[in-house]
């Protein structure tokens, strides 16, 4: 009997189509050196212009050229790009004799230029064309009170050179600002580092004080720790008096559970009042009135203390388990909560603030006063997000206004759509709002309340703020969804005044745009690209955003060499026939349009943002991987994700359960109509932490498509994870819809193929959130595969170990074959 058993086994795979038998040992191999295959191999993956100290040159290089060539010089003013070194360059070297490869640039002065030439470091200037040696030249700098973070730019190295009597602390302050150790310098020491252009380096004494900070450039060479460097402020956060103290100096603060005392500068005190009841306890910031009359104080509420408990199975420092445990509110759970009080100072006496416009606080933030002392205002979400209040006190006798009373019938996305600006002077707001359904700004009068007009409109969204200017009264902002036929999730740039009015363009050609503006602002360089196009730079005037020049190109024909394909664009109307959803399309390098595919979606319907890729990048990590096994790889963003309408993002409100699925459904019917080889009846998903909670869904709701799904570490009932994030879109209070939302309550109706993974020390998502699916699952006699990862935190399944588990399991499931076979 299992004679003919594997006879007929052989038969079937035999009728399988070729594609389908991928999936190999092989094809596991191509899969996973497709990043080393890739690196590397697309000319002018970055390009970035260093402005010289006359606003108007800026220097780069272009891989595109050979040599010397590589390195060019741009004039903004006549839009002239041409050799940095030029053929009097090339002769000056010949007739020295000195010879070599060109490497190192960097400007050392404003008039020269540093780089390397074979073993020789060397100067050239091209106003006269001379070229000397610079033996002993080491362009040196001190420690400077600039502790902003890094930004990214070509590989250089610094060595960092501690001329002090004691060891020091070498930190490096990254993107966010986070300071990251990379260990000490002892006294007299020095200590090299390979960093890059940009980068930020702080330097600490032993008893944990800032010295200064040194931002890594090319051409810089040695920083120095000096003796006399003493602890200094952050420049971002300059030397300010203190909050406890008033502008005048005449007063300052004693705040605690018991007690609020006011203290002159005589060191009288005078009890202002007893401790707040219930538990909350008085607390700064203070917030003191320009003209030292009154302060406000908070009142402070602890709010939960709910803990999360897990057990570390296999420590590597020790054989017992470890248990641990972590603050970690929940949806419903009492929230810490913060009351403005105000008091009066010459009297001492407290004025009464009614608390109807802002009795129940998700947060209570960006408090300012008035420049005459007369009132002060500040910003209240609610908790819930439904109503967000710019609320403006009057400091005489506490009287309550909503300037602005933003009261919506689903959420508003304080998280991503929040901008307040107060306009110098005192007499206007600038809004960001959803009122119309599409978010845009709007122009507050700051006494009234009155919607003075807006300042943008139309069916487009405001991505962002990028920046303002009172003088001008101009904003730069980022937006999407302004050119028909274009991806609406590509970002664009426009300035606009305060007042409204015609925009002016800062981008143009179809893609995704980054602006890095000159010094001066006076020009910017546009980096577009799309998921389907290398990047292009093109230098602009700010002014009206007209094209200078274009400075530089990608070029991908090295990287198509190594069989690389582009990611396909691919646009279907969603469940109501109407609204376009956008997505990608990965495929094997190896790809038959005449064989069958099947098809995986990596999914996260997180409606903070849109997830799928817009931007040019040679590997796309796992989702590129899993093609390359044989499989077709899409990414789509379906309604309720972010920045589209508020229509189209509102699908979400009190159902993440929807995660767009009924749009997804529809772009897969319509991918395979478009393209045969797209196989809808082997179809799986998968995705991490939200994604884990879509994946499992797929297979609850949609089971008549989602043939396998592999769920990572997922948010499986939203009563199980974080409050921030959960009732943002689940809104406040916990109802019935979070259980509608839950897999744990409808586990019995699992269809398909599903692999659970989880870490066991995760402290994003609660690991008991999927082991709670587990526990269902088991009561529904349901069979399903559960890998529990010890020592693994959030993101498990995208460890090494777990990615080839989840490949695997694909393989087996969509294929029916055994994966990495010979």
């Amino acid at each position: 009997m299992r004679t003919v058993v594997s006879i007929l086994g052989l038969v079937l795979l035999s009728l399988l189509p070729a594609r389908a038998l991928q999936g190999s040992r092989t094809d596991y191999e191509r899969a996973a050196a497709l990043h080393e295959r890739y690196r590397g191999q697309l000319v002018n993956a970055r390009v970035d212009l260093h402005w010289l100290d006359d606003g108007v040159q800026a220097w780069f290089r272009d891989e595109r050229f050979e040599g010397r060539e590589r390195w060019r010089i741009v004039d903004a003013r006549v839009g002239r790009v041409e050799p940095l070194f030029d053929e009097r360059f090339e002769r000056a070297a010949r007739e020295k004799g000195w010879v070599g490869e060109l490497a190192r640039v960097w400007a050392a002065s404003p008039h020269e230029f540093g780089a390397q030439l074979g073993e020789r470091s060397v100067l050239w200037s091209r106003g006269t064309g001379e070229l000397r040696l610079a033996q002993g030249e080491v362009l040196t700098s001190d420690l400077s009170d600039d502790f902003g973070p890094s930004r990214d730019g070509e590989a250089c190295r610094v060595s960092f050179v501690n001329e002090r009597d004691e060891a020091v602390e070498v930190l490096w302050i990254d993107g966010g600002g986070r300071r990251r150790s990379y260990g000490r310098i002892e006294a007299g020491q020095s200590f090299t580092q390979n960093t890059y252009d940009g980068h930020n380096w702080l330097i600490r004494d032993e008893q944990g004080r800032d010295l200064g900070a040194a931002r890594a450039r090319l051409g810089l060479e040695r920083v120095r720790i000096a003796p006399h460097d003493a602890p200094r402020e952050r420049r971002e956060r300059p030397q300010r008096r203190s909050l406890e103290r008033s502008p005048d100096e005449r007063w300052s603060l004693r705040a605690n559970a018991n007690e609020l005392v006011l203290i002159g500068a005589d060191g009288a005190e005078r009890k202002l009042a007893d401790g707040p009841a219930d538990g909350a306890r008085w607390s700064g910031p203070f917030h003191w009135a320009p003209d030292s009359s009154r302060v406000v104080v908070w009142e402070r509420h602890p709010g939960g203390d709910r803990r999360v408990h897990y057990v570390e199975s296999s420590p590597r420092d020790t054989l017992q388990p470890k248990l641990h445990s972590y603050e970690y509110l929940k949806p419903g759970d009492p929230l810490p909560q913060a009351f403005p009080r105000l008091f009066e100072l010459s009297t001492g006496r407290e004025i009464a603030l009614e608390r109807a416009q802002f009795e129940n606080p998700w947060s209570i933030d960006r408090l300012e006063w008035a420049s005459d002392s007369a009132s002060f205002s500040f910003l209240y979400n609610e908790r819930g997000h439904r109503v967000m209040r710019v609320v403006r006190v009057d400091a005489r006798d506490g009287a309550i206004r909503a300037l602005v009373d933003e009261r919506c019938a689903t959420f508003f996305d304080y998280a991503h759509k929040t901008f307040l600006h107060r306009v110098e002077g005192g007499r206007e707001l600038l809004w960001m709002s959803e009122r119309s359904g599409w978010n845009h700004l709007y122009r507050i009068d700051a006494s009234s309340g009155e919607v003075l007009g807006a300042v943008t409109s139309g069916e487009w969204v405001v991505r962002g703020v990028e920046s303002t200017n009172d003088e001008s009264r101009e904003l730069v902002l980022r937006v999407r969804g302004r050119t028909a036929g274009e991806s609406p999730y590509h970002d664009h740039f426009v300035r606009v005044s305060y007042d409204g009015g015609a925009l002016t363009e800062l981008t143009h050609a179809d893609g995704t745009h980054e602006l890095a503006f000159s010094p001066d602002g006076a020009f910017y360089v546009d980096r577009r690209s799309r998921v389907d196009h290398a990047p292009v730079w093109e230098l602009r005037r700010t002014r009206d955003g007209a094209l200078v020049c274009e400075l530089a190109r990608a070029d991908t024909r090295k990287l198509e060499a190594t069989g690389w394909r582009a990611p396909q664009r691919f646009v279907a109307k969603g469940r109501d026939g109407v609204t376009d959803i956008w997505g990608v399309v990965f495929r094997p390098t190896n790809f038959d349009a005449n064989s069958k595919y099947a098809v995986v979606e990596e999914i996260y319907a997180g409606p903070h943002d849109a997830h799928a890729p817009v931007e040019f990048a040679a590997h796309h990590g796992h989702a590129q991987e899993l093609a390359e096994l044989g499989f077709v790889v899409v990414q789509l963003d379906g309604q309720g994700t972010n920045w589209r309408s508020k229509a189209f993002h509102d699908v979400a409100w009190k159902n993440l359960a929807d995660a767009g699925f009924p749009d997804r459904v529809a772009w897969l019917r319509a991918l395979a109509a478009a393209h045969p080889e797209v196989d809808l009846s082997r179809v799986g998903i998968y995705g991490g932490s939200a994604g884990g909670q879509n994946a499992m869904r797929a297979l609850l709701d949609h089971g008549d498509v989602y043939r396998a799904a592999v769920a990572d570490c997922g948010c499986h009932d939203n009563r199980m994870d974080k409050v921030w994030w959960n009732e943002l879109w689940m809104s406040w209070p916990v109802g019935p819809h979070y259980e509608q939302s839950s897999s744990v309550a409808h586990a019995a109706r699992l269809r398909g193929e599903l692999l659970l993974i989880v870490g066991e020390m995760d402290e994003n998502v609660d690991p008991a959130s999927t082991l709670q699916v587990v526990d269902a699952l088991i009561r529904a006699d349901k069979d399903f595969e559960l890998l529990v990862m010890p020592g693994a935190g959030h993101g498990a399944g995208g460890s090494p170990y777990g990615w080839r588990r989840t490949c695997d399991f694909f393989v087996r499931k969509l294929y029916g074959l055994e994966p990495r076979r010979p």
